[in-house]
């Protein structure tokens, strides 16, 4: 009996993660290192699976973030964890983006809203000497579209 008990969690246990899983990852965009077909070369890319993850944890936990400097319905601000001296924040939408070349006109409010938000802090801290930069796939630690404003 003790068997079949186990049997019926580890198959509940299963069905369970199967759901939780869907449900968290419904909004995330297709990943190429998750493609079983048309694979050239090693799929899996770790910069690819910390975006993926990146992506569900700020969709659906973004009141979990450290250091959280401002937070609209689609965008998030951190703290850089590596900050040195100066500002320097993460400006990240909410919506799953890989990088700048995956935008389409249905990430247009996600932008905008994101680039707002940047213009916010910048009145607020009264910058004037600042950058605002992103990496393409090639220089992407997090495969997660990304903003750093930085100012000295």
């Amino acid at each position: 009996m003790n068997r079949v008990k186990l049997v019926i969690l580890v198959i509940t246990s299963l069905l369970c993660g199967v759901i939780l899983g869907a449900y968290l990852f419904s909004d995330t965009r297709p990943r190429p290192f998750l493609s079983l077909r048309n694979c050239e070369g090693n799929c899996f890319r770790l910069n690819e699976l910390v975006g993926l993850l990146a992506s569900v944890g700020i969709q659906n936990f973004s009141g979990l973030l450290p250091d959280v400097v401002k937070e609209t319905d689609k965008t998030v601000v951190i703290e850089h964890p590596g900050a040195h001296k100066g500002i320097h924040y993460v400006v990240i939408p909410k919506k799953d983006i890989r990088n700048a070349a995956d935008l389409s006109d249905s990430d247009r409010e996600s932008v905008v809203d994101l680039f707002a938000v940047m213009g916010e802090i910048i009145r607020e801290k009264n910058l004037t000497d600042y950058e605002i930069m992103t990496n393409g796939p090639g220089n992407q630690t997090v495969c997660y579209l990304h903003f750093h404003l930085v100012a000295r």
